[in-house]
This record gives structure tokens, C-alpha cells and sequence, in this order.
């Protein structure tokens, strides 16, 4: 009896070990932060995962503070910020460029405006300018939408436009994607999203007389830019370094570019 169970337990030992045998074990990390980036990170992501099958790669939103404080606490191993000016706390963190965006002025579709100066704008957005009468446009309450405290395209929005103070009465969307769908459906909205991330559902209005392009953007004229970071607690190692490496590759820079966003360099 004591053989057989023996010669039992032999067969499940080599089962597991064949079983293990030429198989890597997975690495797993998380990416999050900017809800502008998530998307480009996403689709970057599965990309690097279909060559390197034994990466697990989690890509989650939440906004650019998120993405630093997890970095930060070690919750998520790459952080993703889209800020001009990176807050104080990041300087414990090292920072890369991945890619560069502007931030597009949006209306509806159906409003006649189509170019604001930095000027009018931010009056707006602070609620001393409240009818599209007073901007060119047709008498009707103009319905401010922006982003959440946090956001990384509110900060580099605020920061761009200088002197905005958010009025109360703002509708306030925690995404990109929620302030296109809000600004596709309300007529008399305005608000500004990621560059990279505008659709025909809304129409980005020239600001200062320049076009929200990318060959604006690229020739320095467009002025609501911000770099997008990629931020590790220490110098980035194995597969991390790795997807990071693979994103600032010649491959992973096109594919931002083709998507809509600007490359680092």
C-alpha cells in the first residue's frame, strides 16, 4: 500500500513539474492615471502584450493626481500625468515624456462660433461672460462643462488659460469622453478635452485665430499644450522598462501619432 501511494505521489509532482516545464512565470504591473492617455495606453499595452505573452499589463484611468499617487504608494508601478507643471510631490518620482497634447476648445456642432480668443475664453469659464450673444453668437446661455479637481487637462487647461477661477454653476464631468458626449448633445455647451481624443460629434474652435492641428501644435503656434508623462518610483526595470522603452520605440511613437496625440520628440 505504501508503494502504490508512493508511485501516486511521484506521478503528481512530475504532472506539476511538466506541467510548469518552458513556461515563464507572468509578470503583472499597473498603468494609471490621465483618462486623456488611458486610451493610447490601452491600445499600446495590447500591443506590447501580443510579443511579450508572459506580461500582464492593467491600464486604469482616475486622473492625473491618481496616476501620481499611486506611482507614489507602489498601487500602480507606471503613473500617467498630463500637467505642464508637475506638482511638487512628483519630484520623488522619475519622469518620462511619452507624448505631447494639445487641448481642444469644443461647441456643438450647430454653434456658428468658431474661433474665441484666450481672452474670451477664460471670461467663460469664470462666468463673466455667460450668452453666446456677447462671444458673436446666437442669444442663448452658454453652458460651461469641464473637468474634475485632479484632472490633469483641467490643471494644464487652467494653468494655460491663466486667471480661471471655475464658475459654480459648471457642469463638472470626471472624463474626456464625457465632456465630448455632454458638448455633442447640448447645443449651447462649451468645454475642452484632449486633442487626441476630438471627434465629428463636436467642433474645436481656433483659439486666437490658430486651429487646434497638429501642425499647429507641432509648429509651436496652438498654445494649450501639455506633455504626458509616464512616472515610476525610482529608474524603471525589467518589464516596465520594457513597455516604456517600447513606447517611446519609433513603433510605439507612431502609433500615438497616428491615434491623434503628439510624439515626444
Amino acid at each position: 500500500m505504501k508503494f502504490v501511494t508512493s508511485v501516486l505521489l511521484a506521478g503528481v509532482a512530475l504532472v506539476v513539474m511538466t506541467s510548469g516545464c518552458g513556461r515563464k512565470a507572468e509578470t503583472a504591473f499597473t498603468v494609471a492615471g490621465s483618462t486623456a492617455f488611458q486610451p493610447f495606453a490601452e491600445k499600446l499595452a495590447d500591443q506590447f502584450m501580443a510579443s511579450h505573452p508572459d506580461v500582464n499589463i492593467t491600464v486604469q484611468g482616475g486622473g492625473s493626481s491618481l496616476g501620481i499617487q499611486s506611482a507614489l504608494s507602489g498601487t500602480a508601478q507606471i503613473g500617467m500625468a498630463d500637467l505642464v507643471i508637475l506638482p511638487p510631490e512628483a519630484s520623488a518620482l522619475t519622469p518620462v515624456v511619452a507624448a505631447r497634447d494639445g487641448i481642444a476648445i469644443i461647441v456643438n456642432p450647430a454653434n456658428l462660433i468658431k474661433t474665441l480668443t484666450t481672452e474670451q475664453i477664460r471670461a467663460v469659464f469664470n462666468g463673466t461672460t455667460g450668452n453666446w450673444k456677447e462671444l458673436g453668437g446666437e442669444d442663448r446661455p452658454i453652458r460651461v462643462v469641464s473637468r474634475e479637481t485632479g484632472s490633469g487637462t483641467r490643471s494644464s487647461f487652467e494653468q494655460v488659460v491663466g486667471g480661471i477661477s471655475l464658475l459654480r454653476e459648471a457642469l463638472v464631468q470626471d472624463s474626456n469622453g464625457t465632456i465630448r458626449e455632454t458638448v455633442a448633445n447640448d447645443r449651447d455647451s462649451l468645454g475642452y478635452l484632449s486633442h487626441g481624443l476630438l471627434n465629428a460629434k463636436v467642433s474645436a474652435v481656433s483659439v486666437d485665430g490658430v486651429a487646434c492641428t497638429a501642425d499647429q501644435i507641432v509648429a509651436g503656434q496652438y498654445k494649450l499644450v501639455r506633455p504626458v508623462y509616464l512616472l515610476t518610483k525610482g529608474a524603471p526595470a525589467g518589464a516596465v522598462k520594457d513597455f516604456i522603452d517600447y513606447i517611446l520605440s519609433a513603433e510605439g511613437q507612431d502609433m500615438i501619432k497616428q491615434d491623434g496625440l503628439l510624439p515626444a520628440k
